[in-house]
């Protein structure tokens, strides 16, 4: 039985003063995948996220995330996603545990509900034993493994992920990789992975999406890529080789 689609746009299109941030972008992402939403600064990306997320309206287009369109329904949506951003914000004088409570009242989840969440979510990225510990402690890998702890007190059926390894050493950026796939495969979680890391997308997506000045200028898996812009089937080719080509191509 094929995965069905959970992330789904047609012809999405963002308009900023007259610049086009989005240009008449269509892609799908299914159930349980890891899709690499690839490009340089500016392609249009964050825009994307904004508009999938509810937070911005398309010029022209559409969308839905599990079935439900952003635009009209960005609460509904919001419900249902979890967001990593680049930059996670919490409040540092607070400790890990007390964070993931106040996640769970603005989610309206219930008390005794809500501590066994956050059990399970400090045990899965690993910080059980520093729950206690004040935020403003926490070296920069914690605060990525705590923001994704947010997402699984959620417990969302998409997670949309904005660099999640920028910044970390090799071991925590290992955690973060492991952490991710083990979202998709145990949880089928569906995941769109925004990255400019691209040997750990890589490592864990199933296909990737090439964005550049606003439009997607590929997508698929890597190796049907990489026969497109190098000709010979099975030829192994690094993702960086692959991006590149359609960069400069584009």
């Amino acid at each position: 039985m094929a995965a069905e689609a959970v992330i789904v746009t047609e012809g999405l299109t963002k308009v900023y003063n007259g610049q086009v941030a989005v240009d008449h972008l269509t892609f799908s992402v299914y159930e349980g995948e890891i899709f690499g939403f690839l490009g340089p600064n500016g392609a249009g990306k964050t825009t994307t996220l904004l508009m999938l997320l509810g937070l911005t309206e398309p010029t022209s287009g559409k969308a839905t995330v599990v079935g439900i369109d952003p635009t009209r329904e960005p609460v509904k949506v919001k419900r249902v996603v979890g967001y990593l951003p680049e930059h996670v914000g919490f409040y540092r004088d607070l400790n890990a545990r007390q964070m993931l409570r106040y996640i769970a009242e603005l989610n309206a989840i219930p008390a005794a509900e809500a501590e066994a969440r956050i059990a399970r979510a400090l045990d899965i990225v690993g910080l059980a034993q520093e729950a206690d510990k004040k935020i403003d402690a926490y070296s920069r890998g914690m605060r990525q493994r705590l923001g994704i702890a947010e997402l699984l007190v959620k417990e969302p059926k998409v997670a949309f992920l904005d660099e999640p390894t920028i910044g970390l050493d090799p071991d925590a950026t290992n955690r973060m990789v492991e952490l991710i796939q083990q979202l998709s495969q145990e949880r089928q979680m569906t995941i769109l992975l925004s990255s400019h890391q691209l040997y750990q997308v890589q490592r864990i997506c199933h296909r990737i999406g090439i964005m550049i000045r606003g439009r997607m200028v590929a997508q698929g898996p890597m190796e049907r890529l990489a026969a497109e812009k190098f000709g010979i089937e099975g030829e192994q080719h690094t993702l960086e080789e692959i991006y590149m080509k359609y960069f400069q191509e584009a």
